[in-house]
């Protein structure tokens, strides 16, 4: 991957002054450096504390400059209600995060960096540059100015951080060797499990657990899926974009789980895309629970199942099949391809001249998905830190002086905006209520 890094970003720290004090004493240290650690970076440094951030990567906030290729959804513009929704089981929880920092906040937040947003026709937020460079540039220039200082090539060795008389140990590996860092409280912002080559592997998970953190395995979200297709769809149709289809899923006992409009990819070894990621999380479970999972596809989903039956019905005459799909729906390419799928020689000579029965294939044509692609290709990861181990303000109940934000929560949400929101927001929460400890005072909600 070609280096992303905004060219003010900041320096290689490795140097053998990363021993030395902090300006003002033992500084607040964050573990981190994408959009959580940075924000909770700046909502310290703006409580007057001394913040110092390490990150294991040569630079900051590479996930999120990926991101930025696709134009960075920053956030959403739907009704707060909605917007919550979207978090699933961890609904209220997020909510209250959102309370505290708002998706307009966000748009604030960002303007007074110098970057206008406007919300696009599907009701997301992005850059109006459709960049996140000039972003991410000014916000460390900004942090910089705060006092804020980085330490980059610097892995955390991930133990126990009970405080011993309000203090707390950490080790980092960087390239001159082992440090040993004291910091007066610590924030957590290690990212998921997905992209390790950016940064977020979700090496932490065993180390904490195995310190008596509570934290619910990773798992791949907004992801893929594997399917077996026959040689010759493969061959054909790989890479092709299922447009305007319609994707169902439902449970064992036919009640419907999920169902939505959108577009979708036919990879080499399954489906992927917008809409299969929105559906990632209700398919995962199922896989979960019970194995492989038949999903079904509307190829036409602006059109009733009458209709499409009258159109096949139509006399052909001469014309082949393909043809007269083509001529009558508009089906043809990938989506005229799936129809003959996981449907054996025989069967389809018998039914495909019965209209009824393509009709039914055409408007709920079953898939079956056996697994999801691996976590490291997913966007985002469920699982973390279980919010049952931290108090309101993502404090660690066991460890005084020790909070966590981001996607290392165990909370998920699709693309759209929501991811982004979220890790902000539970940021600022985060950061908030360490700064409030750290001066005595109680946290805010």
């Amino acid at each position: 991957m070609p280096d992303t890094t905004p060219s003010n970003s900041p320096a290689d720290a490795a140097a053998p002054d990363t021993l030395t004090p902090e300006a003002g004493g033992a500084p607040v240290v964050i573990v981190g450096g994408g959009p959580a650690g940075l924000m909770a970076a700046e909502v310290l440094a703006a409580a007057g504390l001394p913040v110092a951030l390490y990150d294991a990567m040569p630079s900051v906030g590479r996930k999120f400059l990926l991101a930025g290729k696709g134009g960075l959804n920053l956030t959403h513009s739907e009704a707060k209600p909605q917007f919550a929704g979207r978090y699933g089981a961890q609904a209220p929880a997020v909510d209250g995060w959102l309370d505290t920092f708002s998706p307009q906040a966000l748009r604030d937040w960002a303007q007074a960096l110098g970057v206008d947003t406007f919300v696009g026709s599907s009701g997301r937020v992005f850059p109006t540059e459709m960049k996140a460079a000039p972003l991410l540039r000014a916000w460390l220039h900004r942090l910089r100015q705060s006092g804020v200082r980085f330490h980059m090539r610097h892995r955390w060795v991930p133990a126990s951080l009970a405080p011993v008389n309000g203090v707390h140990t950490l080790e980092f590996d960087h390239p001159a060797g082992r440090s040993t860092v004291q910091a007066r409280g610590v924030l957590l912002a290690l990212g998921g499990g997905s992209w390790a080559r950016l940064g977020s592997d979700g090496a932490w998970v065993a180390p904490l657990q195995a310190a008596g953190l509570d934290v619910a395995p990773l798992q791949a979200a907004n992801c893929g899926f594997d399917a077996v297709w026959s040689p010759h769809l493969r061959e054909k149709h790989a890479g092709a974009a299922l447009k305007n289809v319609a994707l169902c899923v439902a449970d064992l006992d036919g009640a419907e789980l999920f169902r939505r409009k959108g577009e979708c990819v036919l990879t080499e070894g399954g489906l992927e895309g917008s809409l299969v990621y929105a559906a990632s999380a209700c398919i995962r479970d199922q896989i979960a629970a019970r194995g492989p999972v038949t999903v079904h596809l509307d190829l036409l989903p602006d059109q009733p199942l009458d209709a499409v039956t009258q159109a096949i019905a139509r006399g052909r005459g001469a014309r082949s099949l393909a043809n007269h799909l083509r001529e009558q729906l508009s089906l043809s390419g990938v989506k005229a391809g799936l129809l003959r799928e996981g449907v054996d020689a025989p069967t389809w000579s018998r039914h495909s001249g019965d209209a009824a029965w393509l009709a039914g294939r055409i408007k709920a044509l079953p898939v079956t998905l056996t697994a999801p692609r691996p976590m490291d290709e997913a966007i985002s990861t469920a699982g973390g830190v279980r919010l049952g181990a931290l108090d309101a303000q993502l404090q660690v109940q066991a460890w005084p002086g020790v909070a966590v934000a981001g996607e290392m929560l165990d909370w998920e949400a699709p693309t759209g905006g929501y991811l982004l929101s979220a890790c902000f927001a539970s940021a600022v929460v985060a950061a908030r209520g360490l700064a409030a400890r750290l001066a005595g005072a109680p946290a805010e909600a």
